[in-house]
């Protein structure tokens, strides 16, 4: 069943790099829900296991029941078992469920030595849960194990084709699926095994499957100790491909390429063998849904820059009605040519987008923009600047530099890039506006700048700003980390470009 969920059956690893620990951190990793049932309690590390409480098999399987009974599993996967009853409760419990997607690692040995299933346990998973397994994940050694339990003859490795026999006798055990892991015995490029370090160059793992077909997928031997839980991490990145519906030969290769890459990239923890890298390929990013643009006003390199340009001189004198009449008409005017280079970039937004909504919102600001122009055109006839001699007026460089900027942004940067450029003067305006509005220090009777404050906490421009700031909020989401380090320069930049624009003209004679 292709759900998402995986029930995991296995014990408790004290240093998180085995065990349930790890195989919560692989599902989680993996897009999926865990469930789990502990079998065991271990006292362990990377160096060894001092200790095991073996959880009653009665008691795991009332935790087995409870999830059943709620959250119904699409897979389960089985690790450290601990005991014969466990076993045979495990048994009776794929039965009376009608499991039909197993994944079974039978866990016998830890990776630092320690015995972590007795031969009577053995003998049950092969008599009882080897029929019902869809995918076995046996290393060498516990294939080897298994084939002796049960009168066969062992099979001495050598090259890959005995890798190959080594699968088709385990197969004939019971499973659909069995994937011998060959990490235990590397190979020479030529499949043959190494006898010296120096010639360890790969390993390869076999896969066979119900009509017998054999499927290898080889990769570079890694020389390195963080091994722990390699075996819990492979069964349970399968368990969790399946959950989502991939087929058994593709769940088992992009599984084998999980671990590949978590001991590649392994952070190198503990003195003994170190757990995996869980998380290499799962983005984390730094804030939570719908609260980046809070994130990104917070941020440390962000802030002072933002404080700059929302409490500069200019908007301050705007507040106290004591800003030179000259300079804000002189402003008046570059910001009229400044919102012509607006709208056309939040045109070109529209053109960018992908889907009818966002091109939608992008029109939509673009009225706005109108309408904020209309507004500058009633403002300067107010004074008596006519739109004629508006639109003679040569832009300043600083009004030239900002919206420049934008554009070039707008033609080498994606949607998102040109978005954030935007949006130190979209939501800046509202946050200022907003600021001076509240402020008791503001004047509002006999102040020259009090119907432009009004303009920019009126309906119609809180609305723009709320459709651009759902528009950055959705977006950002879809963003990797290092992708929004560079997005947060942008807006640094353009930010620093507004504090620019207020610098054209004096704040105080």
């Amino acid at each position: 069943m292709a759900n998402g969920r995986v029930l995991v059956i296995a014990g408790s690893d004290s240093s998180g790099g085995a065990g349930l620990e790890a195989d919560q951190k692989v599902i989680a990793a993996h897009g999926c829900y865990a469930l789990t049932a502990t079998t065991a309690l271990t006292v362990q590390n990377t160096c060894s296991v001092e200790d095991i409480h073996y959880v009653p098999a009665e008691f795991t399987r009332k935790q087995i029941d409870a999830v059943f009974a709620d959250i119904v599993p699409g897979v389960v996967k089985t690790g450290m078992l601990g005991s014969a009853a466990t076993v045979e409760m495990l048994a009776q419990v794929l039965r009376d469920y009608h499991v039909e997607t197993l994944v079974l690692d039978p866990v016998m040995v830890s990776t630092s030595g320690a015995r972590l299933l007795p031969l009577d346990a053995v003998d049950g998973l092969r008599d009882l849960l080897l029929p019902q397994t869809f995918i076995l994940t046996p290393n060498i050694p516990e294939a080897k194990l298994l084939l002796s339990r049960s009168g066969k003859e062992s099979v001495h490795v050598d090259c890959v084709q005995d890798l190959d026999t080594l699968a088709r006798k385990t197969q004939e055990l019971g499973p659909k699926w069995v994937l011998i892991k060959g990490g235990h015995v590397p190979f020479k490029k030529d499949g043959t095994i190494a006898k010296s370090p120096e010639e360890k160059e790969i390993v390869v793992d076999v896969l066979v499957g119900p009509s017998g077909e054999i499927t290898r997928i080889e990769g570079a031997y890694q020389d390195s100790r963080n091994t722990h839980g390699t075996g819990c991490s492979l069964a349970s990145a399968i368990a969790s491909n399946l959950s989502k519906g991939i087929g058994p030969v593709e769940a088992v290769r992009a599984a084998v390429r999980y671990v590949e890459v978590g001991i590649k990239t392994a952070p190198g923890y503990g003195k003994g063998h170190g757990p995996l890298n869980h998380f290499h390929s799962t983005f984390t990013l730094p804030f939570a849904a719908g609260h980046f643009l809070e994130y990104l006003l917070h941020r440390p390199d962000v802030a002072p820059v933002w404080r700059r340009f929302t409490h500069h001189p200019f908007v301050l004198g705007l507040g106290s009605g004591e800003l030179p009449l000259e300079s804000f008409k002189g402003y008046l005017i570059q910001d009229y040519l400044y919102l012509v280079h607006f709208a056309r970039a939040n045109s070109l937004a529209s053109y960018k987008a992908k889907n009818r909504e966002d091109i939608a919102a992008g029109a939509k600001i673009v009225t706005h923009i109108y309408t904020e122009m209309k507004l500058h055109l009633d403002y300067c006839e107010s004074f008596g600047i006519s739109k004629k001699e508006i639109e003679a007026t040569e832009e300043h460089q600083a009004c030239t530099a900002y919206t420049r900027y934008v554009l070039d942004i707008g033609q080498s940067e994606d949607w998102i890039g040109l978005q954030i450029a935007l949006a130190p003067c979209l939501l800046g305006y509202g946050a200022l506006a907003k600021q001076l509005h509240a402020d008791p220090m503001t004047r509002k009777d006999g102040n020259t700048y009090w119907p432009w404050i009004l303009n920019y906490v009126a309906e119609d421009y809180l609305e723009a700003v709320k459709t651009g700031s759902a528009l950055l909020e959705r977006h950002a989401l879809k963003q990797s980390p290092s992708r929004i380090e560079e997005l947060v320069k942008i807006f640094v930049h353009a930010t620093k470009m507004e504090i620019g624009f207020w610098e054209m003209f004096p704040s105080k004679y």
